[in-house]
């Protein structure tokens, strides 16, 4: 039992490295999420972010989809601007389609310039080199 312990506690130190970001490492936001609050906050660190030159990729997925569409403009308005501003700026926004499928939202309601997600697309930008990612 005692060599298990050791064992576990040298592994744990191996893996335990520091990771440091590169001044333009990119970043990864993976949103999950429609409450107000989580949604601001991952947009808006995502857009601060990309000003200070990370790339930026925002991927709306489960609920967070439902901030990609224009049916729901008026609940999430200050949201859907900084996803317009994100895009204006050259960040880059995906939106998964099988969750817009289960929550209903349209390809025809999405906010102009928004990516609709492929394995291909998401992949790319969630394996670049020193990609670091984030969840909300």
């Amino acid at each position: 039992m005692k060599s298990l312990k050791i064992a576990l506690l040298v592994g744990a130190l191996c893996l335990s490295g520091v990771v440091h970001a590169g001044a333009n490492d990119p970043l990864f936001i993976n949103m999950t999420t429609d409450d107000d609050h989580r949604s601001t906050m991952a947009i808006g660190f995502g857009l601060k972010q990309h000003g200070l030159g990370h790339g930026l990729t925002l991927f709306l997925n489960d609920k967070g989809v439902v901030l990609a569409s224009k049916a729901n403009a008026a609940k999430y308005a200050m949201q859907q601007k900084t996803l317009a501003d994100i895009i204006a700026k050259g960040g880059t926004v995906i939106v998964c389609p099988m969750c817009m499928k289960h929550y209903g939202v349209k390809e025809a309601d999405l906010l102009p310039g928004l990516k609709l997600g492929t394995p291909e697309l998401t992949g790319a930008a969630l394996f670049k080199d020193n990609t670091k990612t984030l969840t909300w």
